[in-house]
């Protein structure tokens, strides 16, 4: 295997472990249906650079799919020089005989070279397409099935496999989608495909601006586009300058926000949302102390001094206290983008797993990122949730842990957690080198803060009111008040002024009048306390709720 210079690293990867004997078969996963920058110059797809490029020396070449079955691509005078070949003419599009075939004429060529006949055997590659179709990890494998998986595993391991001038590629989506007598194999090479970096997007846009120059303005920079939309697929990016190109639209500096948010999303098949903040911390109200030490790791991040910035948080607190809030206004502070996943749960034996893998090469391609899961108590899975999911949970829980905990990680990707419930969260999932920082966010602890609460969100609505006016309305202010009651508070004196032509004061003071806490007390100081014990600090938590650390949770 002779790459030119250009090639991508992962197919130096394979061809150094071919060349050097150390594999001879190879899982190649990740973002396998996407178009890259051929070395000649150009787009193509994977198949097509590995059969011109990677695979240019071997002789024979075998591809197989379920759509095609067994086709020989190259070398067909070879294969039929061998008495079994006529056998080829009559297989079904079944992947167990294609096996076989190749298999046994592997075998013929291993025989004629002990016997010292034919010369030095050809080289010979085997490509399967869409491997999770033909090989899927399923527990209703059936004898067929397994015995499909353990042929294949048998050409990355047993004599005369690994001894003859032999490579199988096998292409797939996801590892997890693949049978695991395969995927699992010691001796099969297991290779990711990312998504496309900067250097390689600016490649592609360099390509796609000299093919379709209507689609770019003059003064465009292929490099800081491709930096901009680092995270998106050359295929996406392709369509959408052949789109702009048609309509004799130049991509703007302005669309990229949209054009990424879009492509992102789509890209992922609607497992994450895409969130690019326009916030920053100066808009969340309260604890100065806890923003004081965001700030401290947003500029930190954004120096690129990422020894010391922590590898996730954990924002906890009662329901209304403006968790999402905050993860935006961090967000827009970093100044990177923020992916939220969403659920990527399936019925299907072995999709979620799949699904998984789909989220974690997207936010690895995104370059620098947020990872925010709303819910985690729910959504983070658990090392053991019995065998009601058939080990689901588990399966899902181990794949998270590893990804949190990557230390490799540190500075590109920040995880953030957050949920009103964080004893429900495993513990191995928020120790250090996973969660460094667990903030807990409180409500209100006095009735000047309770004002000074109702009175930003009721800015934001054009309610605004004189210092006097707020201290009069000061024996009505509620305390403990969440950002989440608060903002209900502002949206129903703006309702009164609009419905009832209200005054300002006469509208908040009626709106105050008839407050009902939305929370029950109990169940409000219960997730208090048990978000202040999380905290890593002391001096995140307002001083008059420190004695909340040392009561008894008192669990419902």
């Amino acid at each position: 295997m002779t790459l030119p210079n250009g090639s991508p690293t992962w197919a130096e990867e394979v061809a150094t472990a071919f060349e050097s004997g150390a594999h001879g078969q190879f899982l190649l996963y990740g973002n396998v249906h996407d178009r890259m920058p051929l070395p000649g110059g150009g787009l193509g797809n994977l198949t097509g650079f590995i059969e011109a490029t990677l695979l240019a020396p071997f002789q024979v070449l075998f591809r197989y799919d379920l759509g095609n079955g067994l086709r020989v691509e190259r070398g067909g005078e070879l294969v039929a020089h061998w008495p079994g070949a006529e056998a080829l003419h009559t297989l079904s599009r079944q992947p167990l005989p294609a096996v076989e075939f190749v298999s046994h004429y592997i075998k013929y060529l291993a025989n004629l070279r002990a016997l010292g006949q034919g010369g030095e055997p050809p080289q010979v590659a085997f490509l399967m397409l869409a491997a999770d179709q033909v090989l899927p990890s399923s527990p209703n494998w059936g004898h067929d099935m397994g015995s499909l998986a353990s042929l294949v595993r048998e050409w990355s391991s047993e004599a005369p496999f690994t001894e003859m001038p032999f490579a199988s590629l096998l292409i797939a989506d996801n590892l997890h989608d693949v049978h695991p007598l395969v995927a699992m194999s010691p001796r099969v090479s297991r290779v990711r495909l990312p998504l496309p970096n900067a250097e390689t997007l600016t490649q592609a846009l360099s390509e796609l601006a000299t093919s379709h120059p209507s689609a770019f303005p003059s003064e465009s920079n292929p490099k800081a586009l491709g930096e901009a939309l680092a995270g998106v697929g050359v295929a996406a990016l392709e369509s959408l300058v052949r789109r702009r190109a048609y309509h004799q639209q130049a991509i703007a500096n302005s669309d990229l926000v949209t054009i990424k948010k879009g492509l992102v999303e789509t890209e992922s098949e609607g497992l994450v949302e895409f969130i690019e903040s326009t916030k920053d911390l100066s808009h969340y109200h309260g604890q100065e102390a806890l923003k004081r030490w965001l700030r401290q790791d947003a500029s930190l991040w954004r120096s690129g001094d990422l020894a010391a910035l922590p590898m996730g948080y954990l924002v906890c607190g009662p329901v209304g206290t403006g968790k999402t809030f905050l993860v935006e206004c961090l967000a827009g502070e970093a100044g990177v983008p923020v992916v939220r996943l969403k659920n990527f749960r399936d019925r299907w034996v072995g999709s979620s797993e799949g699904n998984l893998e789909k989220i974690f090469r997207l936010v690895h391609g995104l370059g620098r990122a947020i990872v925010f899961i709303d819910e985690a108590d729910q959504t983070l899975g658990k090392r053991d949730a019995g065998s009601g999911d058939s080990g689901l949970s588990g399966r899902l829980y181990a794949m998270i842990a590893e990804e949190m905990g990557n230390s490799k990680n540190r500075g590109r990707i920040l995880w953030l957690l957050a949920s009103s419930r964080p004893d429900l969260i495993e513990v191995d999932l928020k120790r250090p080198g996973r969660v460094d920082v667990k903030v807990p966010l409180m409500p209100t602890t006095n009735t000047d803060e309770s004002a000074a609460l109702l009175g930003a969100l009721c800015k934001r609505r054009g309610i605004i009111l004189s210092a006097e006016a707020w201290k009069s309305l000061k024996s009505k202010m509620p305390v403990l008040l969440t950002p989440g009651a608060a903002e209900a508070l502002a949206v129903k004196a703006y309702r009164l002024m609009r419905t009832r032509s209200l005054t300002f004061i006469a509208a908040v003071t009626e709106a105050l009048e008839g407050y009902q806490p939305p929370v029950p007390r109990d169940v409000l100081e219960f997730q208090m306390r048990i978000a202040i014990r999380e905290a890593t600090d002391l001096n995140f938590v307002p001083e008059p709720l420190r004695h909340l650390a040392n009561l008894p949770e008192n669990r419902r």
